[in-house]
């Protein structure tokens, strides 16, 4: 990178108008939601977080459908411990959160913490985690910075995080620029963490991989943004080649539709690596999405074709009469990771067991290809999975979708795996300025039920 072509650009646009109305919520899921084992029957209780209300409720909703398959899905095997799961709505606040979990720990006497969309929200949960000394599984939150600089024994990660997306992104976009010879970039993200790291993950990887590129623009609308045209306006004015975008869910549909009004799409090509084939997306584009699209997601209906990705989607649909968002998938992974564990360790008291259970599990998931198998990588704690990142085509086999992705181009897991030079880096260089960021997997050996 040859630095910041236009520095006034560098900027971050705080628009001050009215909300409006959001998109509709899913007010019949807003609550407490009890699925699985009673109270006298459990085994285990799992606290599970996830926003029911707001744009990304039908993200809750589609975590709260697979966590019955999944429990249903554990039923079935062999010596699996019965789970009481609760799931409550995080209202996608912070504070909030931690309430919930210190009260899932000292009144539900919760075994294990999971789910979280936000990564702003998962940060200040895994806090409680560590403290309480409570594992906690993520299933949809991606920020990086949790499995390397943040991350500590208890917490562990089911899905794909920024660094897998946008190491895959990077790659995708060095064989595009091969064929196009594009070269100024632009970067749009919503302005906390989520997005803040998928920015750094990118521009990590694409000087690792030293593509030659300009940024012409960094934009950070807030989280939930009604209206886009000044951030339309912005990158009309700079004329990227590329624009990466981390918007997600209802913050995405609205900005495309936004820039697609404004033709914004006839003038660069939109990449968005971790979210942007999401299925609710792929219905929002209609018939006719906008020209030169590029994207991925951490789950795909329709990729990869295994006996496995069509059990779990045939499923979902069977009991919902609809398609799975992405977060379906990691919070069924969520699931069958703790019942597993389970079944290794013998008992959910056991905390070192289970971690040691959970550190280095395979864990066959919907969306591995043929040729590999997830598994947690044992000093991160992230799963590590291959990425598929296409374009649309038409496709109505998943109605109401008329386009799916296509034209895959798909990358090795193990070729996106950070280095273990660039996890000690990043955690170098945060425990020079928090020397309690980063916290080991070893067993507490200061809490004596946690000993060897």
């Amino acid at each position: 990178m040859r630095g910041f072509a236009y520095p006034a650009l560098r900027l971050v646009l705080l628009l001050t108008l009215c909300t409006g109305p959001l998109l509709a919520a899913a007010t019949d899921m807003a609550g407490r939601t009890e699925l699985g084992a009673s109270a006298d029957e459990a085994d285990a209780v799992v606290g599970c977080m996830y926003p029911m209300t707001g744009r990304p409720a039908s993200y809750g909703k589609d975590s709260i459908a697979a966590i019955r398959i999944a429990l249903d899905d554990v039923a079935n095997q062999a010596g699996s411990p019965r789970l009481r799961v609760i799931v409550d709505d995080t209202r996608s606040k912070a504070s909030f959160a931690v309430r919930m979990a210190n009260d899932f720990i000292d009144r539900d006497n919760a075994d294990f913490l999971c789910g979280m969309v936000s990564s702003g929200v998962a940060m200040a949960v895994s806090e409680v985690a560590r403290e309480r000394r409570t594992i906690m599984i993520g299933t949809d939150h991606a920020t990086s910075r949790l499995t390397m600089e943040a991350g500590h024994r208890y917490y562990f990660r089911v899905s794909s995080d920024t660094w897998y997306s946008h190491a895959a992104g990077a790659r995708y976009l060095q064989d595009l620029q091969r064929e196009t010879n594009w070269h100024r970039i632009a970067f749009l993200g919503p302005d906390y963490e989520y997005g803040h790291v998928a920015w750094q993950d990118m521009r990590e990887m694409l000087d690792k991989l030293a593509v030659d590129y300009d940024v012409v623009g960094e934009l950070w609308p807030r989280l939930y943004e009604p209206d886009y045209t000044l951030y339309v306006q912005a990158l009309l004015d700079t004329k990227p080649d590329i624009l990466v975008t981390a918007l997600w869910g209802g913050d995405l549909i609205a900005f495309i539709e936004q820039a697609q009004n404004a033709r914004l799409f006839e003038h660069m090509r939109m990449a968005n690596f971790d979210t942007g084939g999401n299925y609710d997306v792929l219905v929002a584009l209609g018939d006719d999405p906008p020209p030169g699209l590029i994207l991925s997601a951490r789950h795909h209906v329709n990729w990869p074709d295994t006996e496995l990705n069509r059990h779990f989607v045939n499923q979902f649909h069977a009991r919902e009469g609809r398609y799975p968002t992405y977060a379906a998938q990691g919070a069924y992974a969520g699931i069958l990771a703790i019942a597993k564990a389970m079944r290794e360790a013998g008992s959910a008291r056991n905390t070192d067991a289970i971690i040691e259970a959970l550190r280095g599990m395979r864990l066959p998931l919907p969306k591995d290809p043929v040729d590999h198998v997830s598994y947690i990588d044992p000093d991160t704690h992230q799963i590590v999975q291959a990425q598929a990142i296409g374009t649309p085509v038409r496709n109505t086999d998943y109605p109401p979708a008329r386009v799916m992705l296509g034209n895959w181009v798909v990358y090795d897991a193990e070729l996106l795996k950070p280095s273990p030079e660039l996890v000690e880096r990043r955690r170098r260089q945060t425990l020079q300025t928090s020397p309690d960021a980063w916290h080991s997997s070893a067993p507490d050996t200061n809490n004596p039920e946690e000993s060897p």
